[in-house]
């Protein structure tokens, strides 16, 4: 009988993270290194690509960083083929973590805005979940990992376009597994909780309401790690979740099981 460990192994699969260069998608680029995955990633800035396939490669990873824009079907259509031919196979493991945010209230943003957002955060993960999905088919094999948010559950001041796009992208991870099942190919989503980023650090300074108001609404009472969206990552992008599909697994302390404390 395999060991059930073995499953979790993801040795000489080809993986492809977007926006890995630091924060939130590297950490998950790097569990999947340590599984054994081979790393591809890719972000808009040539320098922070150079710096993180330097800091990947020292950890012992076989890693290759590409400089495109995942908004743009033409690069994404370029630079697929490339990879694979980089890697010598098609991409097993594709992660759709690339996004931004726009805190902006709905009355003050353009829609120019609002459609940066929704193509970054929604439509860049249909390009490249429809750019790998050829040779995953073909493969008969693929997972598909799209990185959600607690607010593709839930809305929030200021965050309106972010929210859409989150919500839009559940709903594009439910309707790709059920269209590509046939072919084995498992679409799951990840919703992190509020996550000890360096974008976040200001809102973390001791005392500041931001601070306070996440760790009493996190049943946990604590900011998320990098580091706790690994194991999650590794399930999903290995065989120990064939049967694992079209599903958000929220990474976020219980912040969606939790009401909230009585005031005193």
């Amino acid at each position: 009988m395999e060991n059930v460990l073995d499953s979790f192994s993801l040795k000489g699969k080809i993986a492809l993270v977007t926006g890995a260069t630091y924060g939130i998608g590297m950490a998950m680029a790097k569990a999947l290194g340590m599984a054994g995955a081979r790393i591809a990633f890719n972000a808009r800035r040539a320098d922070q690509v150079q710096q993180a396939e330097a800091e990947y490669k020292s950890m012992g990873f076989d890693a290759k960083g590409y400089v495109f824009d995942i908004t743009k079907e033409e690069q994404v259509n370029q630079f697929v083929p490339q990879i694979e031919k980089d890697f010598g196979g098609s991409i097993d493991i594709l992660v759709n973590n690339a996004g931004i945010i726009k805190r902006i209230s709905v009355v003050e943003m353009t829609v120019a805005e609002f459609k940066e957002v929704i193509d970054v955060d929604l439509i860049g993960a249909f390009i490249m979940a429809k750019a790998v999905a050829p040779g995953m088919i073909k493969k008969g094999s693929g997972k598909i990992i799209n990185v959600c948010s607690l607010m593709s559950e839930l809305g929030r001041e200021t965050v309106t376009a972010y929210a859409a796009a989150k919500g839009g992208l559940k709903m594009l991870t439910k309707n790709l597994a059920c269209e590509w099942a046939e072919h084995n190919i498992q679409v799951n989503g990840i919703g992190p909780g509020y996550i000890a980023t360096p974008q976040t650090a200001p809102l973390r300074e001791p005392g500041h309401p931001f601070d306070q108001f996440i760790k009493g609404r996190t049943p946990a009472a604590r900011w998320g790690l990098p580091e706790d969206l690994q194991g999650p990552t590794v399930f999903l992008a290995s065989e120990a979740s064939n049967f694992v599909n079209g599903q958000i697994l929220y990474v976020d302390g219980g912040i969606l099981a939790y009401l909230g404390k009585l005031p005193k």
